[in-house]
């Protein structure tokens, strides 16, 4: 085999056509093999000779794509030091572009000894590894192009590659829970016509199923197990797992783009699989382990603001480096369209606090290619002071976990709750306003993959996760969420119909809110989990999409809702007034003949609210007025933005109540939504004037619109 002294740059596998350039880094190493996996597991080594700034590197002719490799470092292994090199240890590439196989968990991919962590073990861990894989990268993508959807004519959809496919009727069997299961005309049929603009996957980075979920008989299907940031999971291809993946899902992007959809990924750069102090060596750890980590004051052990045993070392140039580089690798090469950050307090960790200037974050900022594509943090982690909603840089949107928590009070009927949903329910002045940012920078949500669908936040007062095998200790606790009067599966007809009418009021609540929507995959259909809003290790028919069935009675509730959402997408889609992309002014727009506020708050009977109506803690109720000709932000020609006019009014009491329409604001209105009626939306639904009252059922919603 000939050695040639290659580059340092780029890092990891970069095939040319000819052979391909290996480099890797580590600080630590004293001597590198490069190691040419063959398909009996037997071996060929080459040692890397060349190392500039810690980099080592070698060029091998005639090395092709789908050739698998790794690494084994010679170096200190000197825990006390922080140091744990092994060269009994095959390491992942942390550059790989594609990985082959999964982790066969035994003692030998341990750096130790089990039940003596102060002992190390040198088996070696080849035979129970993944490898890394040479990839082409070259593909035809044809006449692609990113839809480069706005933020506020976004809708967002966050799935599971392999949840939502699985038991998808139209997916032949042999694609269900794949890449290319996403891209098949019957899934993007269903995105489409829903109405959505985006669709945000759940982790699809290599990742690992732990040892211990693997013991019990479960698997970490969530995938917030990261071990590869630059390789789409070698489980969700149908085509193999040598490269083919990286085909896959490229493919599955094209498709989802030439119908409109982007792609947002979840992204987990916060931590790895390679957990704590007594986690297996696959990568990082015996590469650099003080370079890629944040060690405690006893280097033996991890700082850990994941609750996942390691945090990456976000202060480390070679971490920022990686995380960028894998930033930009997805958005050139595999053109996705945005990235939804898993625990991003986290990376604003430089030292202990929560930083939100930190190095990350100004290279994001500057970053030509980064910079340009959707950045969305989920603005907490579990570190102390790490709870950061509307504390993030102008550049960033957030998962805005206030607006999930007020929505729910609200509709639970909480008391004194009405003030904040008022704040919450116009794009969340209180949170993004003080920075220049807009109503945009709110993602809105009411479920997510973590906690409850919205079928069990109205079926369940408290979780049911003992399948997860923790004694139902695991998941929240307080999950804000009320059964309707009877806990779980019930016949009762009353609380069915309540139930079904409280989905309809998220629904609808989320869809008429400033800020960016976002939608939990299956919850147009009422989808559960059973009571499971912890189902990160349950891979199986808890988490996977049961899609309704057009011949089946059983699923007319989920029809139902599932034309209801539709509904309320396009409604919003339809209507500006309902996506501005400027917060309110709370006063009658500039250089316009319309003396009427941009927004209006009533009571029930139809009078301005006051202070004290919004403080009143017994106040479940409202009405809010929409004025279409009075949105102050232009169109992209410069052009004035008009629409109809809107009135919404909220019951969350558990009575009827009579709403008075307010005068002065329209004289002839239509009801378009009422969440109490079954189907929900009506072309031709009573017409009201001014003055006249309309009784709301209780723990309803009636949207009024008035043609501009």
């Amino acid at each position: 085999m000939q050695v040639w002294p290659g580059q340092a740059y780029p890092l990891g596998a970069t095939y040319d056509g000819a052979g391909t350039n290996f480099a890797v880094f580590s600080e630590a190493a004293e001597r590198v093999e490069l190691c040419m996996v063959h398909e009996d597991g037997s071996e060929t080594a080459v040692e890397l000779r060349e190392s500039d700034a810690f980099v080592w590197h070698a060029y091998l002719p005639g090395v092709m794509p789908g050739q698998q490799y790794g690494f084994r470092v010679h170096g200190p292994y000197e825990p006390g030091r922080g140091q744990r090199c092994n060269s009994a240890k095959l390491l992942l590439d942390p550059y790989a572009k594609a990985v082959s196989g999964a982790v066969d968990w035994g003692e030998a991919v341990y750096g130790y000894h089990f039940g003596r962590p102060e002992k190390r073990n040198d088996l070696d861990s080849a035979p129970h590894m993944m490898t890394s894989v040479v990839v082409n990268p070259y593909f035809d993508w044809g006449n692609d192009r990113p839809p480069g959807t706005d933020y506020h004519r976004t809708v967002i959809y966050e799935a599971h590659v392999k949840g939502l496919t699985m038991l998808h009727p139209a997916l032949p069997e042999e694609i269900r829970g794949t890449y290319a299961g996403l891209a098949h005309p019957a899934l993007i049929e269903h995105l489409t016509e829903l109405g959505v603009t985006a669709i945000e996957l759940m982790p699809v980075h290599q990742f690992v199923n732990d040892h211990r979920l693997v013991d019990a008989g479960l698997a970490n299907y969530w995938g917030y197990n990261t071990i590869g940031f630059f390789a789409p999971h070698n489980a969700y291809a149908s085509w193999g797992d040598r490269g083919q993946q990286v085909l896959e899902f490229k493919s599955a992007v094209r498709a989802l783009h030439a119908a409109g959809i982007e792609v947002i990924l979840d992204v987990v750069y916060n931590h790895t699989a390679e957990g704590s102090h007594l986690g297996p060596t696959l990568s990082f750890r015996g590469l650099d382990n003080a370079s890629y980590y944040r060690l405690a004051d006893d280097p033996r052990y991890y700082m850990d603001t994941t609750g996942t045993g390691n945090s990456l070392l976000m202060r480390s140039p070679h971490v920022l480096q990686l995380i960028m580089d894998s930033l930009r690798y997805w958005v050139t090469e595999m053109r996705v369209d945005g990235f939804r950050f898993d625990l991003a307090a986290t990376l604003a960790r430089q030292f202990h606090e929560v930083d939100r200037l930190s190095s990350f974050f100004d290279l994001v900022q500057q970053d030509p290619v980064v910079s340009q594509v959707k950045l969305i943090a989920e603005p907490w982690d579990v570190g102390e002071g790490g709870y950061q909603v509307g504390n993030f840089p102008p550049l960033w949107t957030e998962w805005n976990g206030k607006f999930r928590d007020t929505v729910r009070d609200l509709w639970r009927g909480e008391p004194a709750t009405l003030a904040e949903f008022g704040s919450r329910l116009t794009g969340s002045s209180d949170l993004y306003q003080g920075d220049g940012r807009r109503p945009l920078a709110s993602i809105n949500f009411v479920t997510c993959h973590d906690g409850f669908t919205l079928n069990d936040l109205v079926s369940y007062h408290h979780k049911r996760n003992e399948a997860n095998g923790e004694d139902n200790r695991d998941g929240e606790s307080h999950n804000r969420s009320w059964n309707c009067g009877a806990e779980g599966e019930t016949d009762d007809p009353a609380v069915l119909a309540l139930r079904e009418r409280q989905m309809r009021n998220f629904i609808a609540t989320l869809m008429v809110s400033q800020g960016v929507p976002m939608l939990s995959h299956g919850d147009e259909f009422a989808r559960t989990q059973h009571g499971n809003n912890n189902a990160y290790c349950q891979d199986n028919a808890i988490s996977w999409l049961h899609w309704p069935h057009p011949a089946e009675d059983s699923s007319a509730r989920a029809r139902r809702l599932l034309r209801f959402t539709r509904s309320l997408v396009w409604l919003r889609r339809d209507h500006p007034v309902f996506r501005r992309r400027r917060f309110f002014h709370g006063r009658p727009m500039q250089g316009t003949h319309d003396e009427l506020s941009d927004i209006s708050w009533f009571t029930p009977e139809g009078d301005e609210m006051r202070d004290s109506d919004w403080q009143a803690a017994h106040a479940k109720s409202l009405t809010v007025f929409l004025n279409g000709s009075a949105i102050s932000e232009p169109g992209p020609r410069g052009e004035p933005v008009t629409d109809d006019s809107f009135l919404l009014m909220f019951n969350a009491h558990e009575e009827p109540l009579d709403f008075v329409v307010p005068v002065d604001h329209g004289r002839q209105w239509q009801v378009v939504v009422d969440t109490a009626r079954p189907e929900g939306v009506s072309t031709d639904g009573p017409k009201m004037a001014a003055g006249e009252r309309l009784t709301l059922t209780d723990r309803s919603l009636v949207i009024l619109q008035r043609p501009g």
